[in-house]
């Protein structure tokens, strides 16, 4: 992709740089820039955001981690034989592919890796940190799209919190599109509380966290409906069929807990109450990159009348998730521009479990989304610190 050389480019550092979702966020990125496809589902590209100073889609840079050394190329021809990418895509963006496959680098830890957890924050920081300066970048945007990592049980920093710190130490803007700790975790948190307290320390902004890409979508919408039409939610109970990396990842009970609690949090939030019912996570290899997710909602009328409402939800995370990864990348790139600090509460659209305060329904969080894009909008190019959320 060719950027204009009167415009700043911005990086697009992602953590599972090799994984499917990111693999499809590189494509798709290409794809639309070359105009061969719509973009469908970015709210970026809608009338909304015309004039937010965003930077351009063709502007973007991709580099990231990943433990696996399969090339994003053969990658997406994977992606394409299972369906997620159209026949003939890959090849038109093989370019764009490719150079984003160079600047992928090493991640960790990896089986036998002997470096600490300091070593490996700090090969990881310089790699960010590199990328951003060979390519001349005016920021760089750190997104985690890796595999759910179990809730962490001892005093090792989960993977996620070391990319987290990475980014952090880079001056970079991060956000965690997954359920796993990232900046969450006790020991990032301390470390913005103490560059908050420097006063020149770098704090930038952050979001996440466990992108809301199908059943909770969903949830967040009918929550408040049952709620706003007065009627009593008895029982919620849900089951997701998936494959790939994530319905392999989530086979362990640990990593299912933790992708369980952000669906359970946003009926609690919606409702008023946790309604009984569980979440069920099964892998389905054969389904590769698809996943179909059902929920049987048992409510009270008028008179106590029974009744059941349910739905099923049949479609390809990668899809649903990267054209969310790409407005995230330029929403943050451009809270980052204008000097905005800290959590950004109105990226909760796009979050099971939002950092900040903020509402849990999707409508009242597209409102603020809105009124976020009207503050991009207002604000003036190249602030350096003045304005904080």
């Amino acid at each position: 992709m060719s950027a204009s050389l009167s415009r700043p480019r911005v990086g697009v550092w992602l953590i599972g740089a090799r994984g499917s979702v990111a693999t499809t966020v590189v494509t798709g990125c290409a794809a639309v820039t070359a105009g061969l496809h719509p973009p469908t589902g970015m709210v970026t590209e809608t009338p909304a955001f015309t004039d937010s100073g965003l930077p351009a889609l063709a502007d973007l840079v991709f580099g990231g981690h990943d433990t696996v050394d399969c090339p994003l190329p053969k990658r997406a021809e994977t992606l394409t034989a299972g369906g997620v990418i159209p026949p003939g895509l890959t090849t038109a963006v093989a370019a764009e592919l490719a150079a984003a496959d160079r600047e992928i680098r090493p991640g960790g830890p990896t089986p036998g890796d002997t470096r600490s957890e300091a070593e490996l924050i700090a090969a990881f920081t310089a790699d960010i940190q590199d990328f951003t300066r060979r390519h001349r970048l005016a920021r760089t945007v750190v997104i985690n799209v890796a595999s759910t990592e179990p809730v962490p049980t001892g005093d090792a920093l989960p993977p996620s919190t070391l990319y987290a710190l990475a980014a952090l130490r880079s001056g970079c803007s991060y956000v965690n599109f997954t359920p796993s700790q990232g900046m969450q975790h006790p020991a990032a948190v301390r470390e913005i509380e103490a560059l908050a307290a420097e006063e020149d320390g770098p704090r930038p902004p952050h979001a996440g966290r466990d992108g809301k890409t199908g059943q909770t979508l969903l949830r967040s919408v009918l929550g408040p409906m049952f709620a706003q039409r007065a009627l009593r939610v008895r029982a919620w109970s849900g089951s997701n069929l998936l494959g790939g990396g994530d319905g392999a990842a989530l086979a362990d009970p640990a990593a299912a807990a933790a992708k369980n609690a952000g669906k359970e949090r946003v009926l609690a939030d919606t409702l008023g109450t946790a309604p009984e019912g569980e979440v069920h996570i099964d892998d389905v290899p054969s389904l590769g990159d698809w996943k179909t997710a059902w929920d049987h909602i048992a409510f009270d009328g008028f008179l106590g009348t029974r009744m059941v409402m349910q739905t099923i939800w049949q479609g390809c995370d990668s899809a649903l998730a990267a054209p969310l990864v790409l407005d995230l990348a330029r929403l943050t790139a451009r809270a980052h521009e204008i000097g905005l600090t800290g959590p950004l509460p109105p990226l909760g659209f796009y979050f099971k479990d939002p950092v900040g305060e903020g509402p849990a329904a999707l409508g009242e969080q597209y409102v603020e989304l809105l009124a976020f894009a009207q503050r991009l909008r207002s604000a003036p190019d190249g602030t350096t610190g003045e304005e904080r959320t």
